[in-house]
C-alpha cells in the first residue's frame, strides 16, 4: 500500500487517475448509469477510490448522480466538450464537398483548420490531381502567425485575445520571410479582415505558399479557414491573386452551410 501511495502521488499516478477517470466516462456511456460498487468491479480498484474518483467527476459536471437510486450518469457538463468537437466535423463534414470541388479546380491542396490553443490544427483535406507528392497536413499543428490560415483566425479575435496567442506561441522565425514584429503582423492582420482573405508566402516553409479565407458559422463567428496550398515555382504570388475570388466563393458557399446568412 505504501508504493501504491506514492506512485499516485507523482505523475505516474496522475496519469493513471486520468486513465481511470475516463474509463469511469466510457463505462457510464455504455451502462447508462452505475453506482459506485459497478464502478470500482469494473475498474478494479477499493469502492474509496471509484467515490473519490466520481467526486471528482462531478463536480466538473461531467457525471451526476440519480437522486432515487444512488447510482451515476454522464453529466450535462460534457455537452459543451462535445460541442466543440461537434462544431470542428461539422465544418470538416459541411465543406468536405466543397473543398474537393475547389481542389480539383484548382490544382491544388485545400486545407480545413480551426484554432486549438495557439495553434491552428488541420482537420480536413482535399488535394488536387497535381498534389499527389504533398505531404498530409491533417492533424497537423501549424503556427498561427506565418501561414494563411493562422492569420485568418488571428484577424478574427480580439486583440486581447490575440496577444495571448501570440505570447503563446513565441512568434517563432521559421524563413527569412517570417514576420515577427508584432506592429507590422497586426497591420497585416487588419489588411486581412478588410479584404475578407490572408496569403502566406514562404513564411512558414521556404518554397510553399497559401491563401486562405474564414468560415462563419450561423451567428456570424468565424469557426475556420479554408487555404489553398502549393509550392512556390507553382503558386508564385500572381497565381495566388487568381485563386482568390474562386476561393471566396468557396468559403462563402460553406458558410452558408453552417447556417450563416447575409442581406
Amino acid at each position: 500500500m505504501g508504493n501504491t501511495t506514492v506512485r499516485d502521488g507523482g505523475r505516474d499516478g496522475g496519469v493513471q487517475s486520468v486513465d481511470r477517470a475516463i474509463t469511469v466516462l466510457e463505462i457510464l456511456a455504455r451502462k447508462g448509469e452505475a453506482g459506485v460498487s459497478e464502478v470500482a468491479a469494473e475498474i478494479d480498484v477499493h469502492k474509496s477510490t471509484a467515490f473519490r474518483l466520481l467526486g471528482a467527476l462531478e463536480t466538473r459536471g461531467l457525471v451526476e448522480q440519480s437522486a432515487d437510486r444512488g447510482k451515476y450518469r454522464l453529466g450535462f457538463g460534457l455537452i459543451p466538450l462535445a460541442g466543440a468537437v461537434t462544431d470542428n466535423l461539422d465544418v470538416s463534414r459541411q465543406g468536405r464537398g466543397v473543398c474537393a470541388e475547389l481542389a480539383s479546380e484548382l490544382g491544388e491542396t485545400v486545407n480545413v483548420a480551426v484554432l486549438q490553443e495557439h495553434w491552428a490544427v488541420n482537420v480536413d483535406q482535399a488535394r488536387g490531381p497535381s498534389t499527389v507528392a504533398t505531404h498530409n497536413w491533417i492533424g497537423k499543428l501549424t503556427p498561427l502567425h506565418c501561414t494563411s490560415s493562422g492569420k485568418v483566425l488571428l484577424a478574427a479575435v480580439s486583440p486581447a485575445r490575440r496577444t495571448v496567442l501570440l505570447d503563446a506561441s513565441g512568434m517563432l522565425r521559421f524563413t527569412p520571410r517570417t514576420v515577427v514584429d508584432r506592429d507590422r503582423l497586426d497591420a497585416e492582420l487588419a489588411h486581412a479582415g478588410q479584404r475578407g482573405y490572408a496569403v502566406a508566402v514562404e513564411e512558414y516553409e521556404v518554397g510553399l505558399n497559401a491563401v486562405a479565407a474564414p468560415v462563419f458559422d450561423r451567428s456570424g463567428e468565424v469557426v475556420a479557414a479554408v487555404s489553398v496550398s502549393g509550392p512556390s515555382y507553382r503558386l508564385d504570388e500572381p497565381r495566388l491573386a487568381t485563386l482568390v475570388a474562386p476561393l471566396l466563393a468557396g468559403t462563402r458557399e460553406i458558410s452558408r452551410r453552417m447556417g450563416w446568412y447575409t442581406a
